[in-house]
């Protein structure tokens, strides 16, 4: 049975000491098991739950979704229509965002042609100084 410290377990995942210690505390991560001197010592479902939050994040979705889907990985019953729902959700949230994105790259440029086509003061702080 693998039994490994937090710098370990930290260095395997690529994440930090306090974030390990952070899962713990919001119980994104089940109580880590102690020695008689209180270290942690993770074991391979703990790093297998690690790798699983971190997918998730790289997922965009937040720490308290990431909770939701971890209730949801423990279930009893295949959890697919609540897990389908957070998803379909999550992707209306990133195409919302990368509407938003696109406008704002267009804006951008226009300041920049804007800048490239004027001798005179600064289109961009003007244009950020309007109150329209």
């Amino acid at each position: 049975m693998l039994e490994i410290s937090i710098g370990e377990a930290a260095r395997r995942t690529g994440l930090s000491i306090d974030t390990l210690r952070y899962y713990e505390k919001i119980k994104l991560m089940p109580p880590i098991a102690r020695d008689s001197g209180g270290r942690r010592h993770y074991g391979e479902r703990d790093l297998a739950q690690l790798r699983f939050i971190q997918r998730a994040q790289r997922c965009n979705f937040s720490l308290v979704e990431i909770g939701e889907l971890l209730k949801l990985r423990r279930a009893q019953e295949p959890p697919r229509p609540q897990v389908r729902q957070l998803t379909e959700q999550k992707l209306k949230d990133i195409k919302t965002r990368l509407e938003d994105l696109e406008r704002l790259k267009h804006e951008l440029e226009l300041l920049l042609n804007l800048c490239c086509g004027s001798d005179k003061g600064c289109p961009i702080i003007e244009s950020l100084d309007s109150t329209d």
